[in-house]
């Protein structure tokens, strides 16, 4: 996330939340991907909306069933 270039930030920070959703950490990591993503030049809020997104894209259509 840290190394993206421009143009990438977003579609590399999306990636990143949704595998964190689908190994059950998205709430856990969300505060240190933000920071990754502002670290790269995206605004926090954009960063959160990335993030988010990928969250509900995990509750409407996951990658992978539950392993509990």
């Amino acid at each position: 996330m840290r190394s993206s270039p421009v143009g990438q930030r977003n579609a590399r920070l999306f990636w990143a939340a949704c595998r964190a959703y689908e190994d059950g950490l998205g709430p856990e990591l969300a505060a240190r991907l933000t920071e990754a993503a502002c670290h790269t030049g995206l605004r926090e809020h954009e960063a959160r909306a990335t993030i988010a997104s990928a969250s509900r894209r995990h509750q409407e259509q996951p990658c992978r069933p539950d392993l509990a």
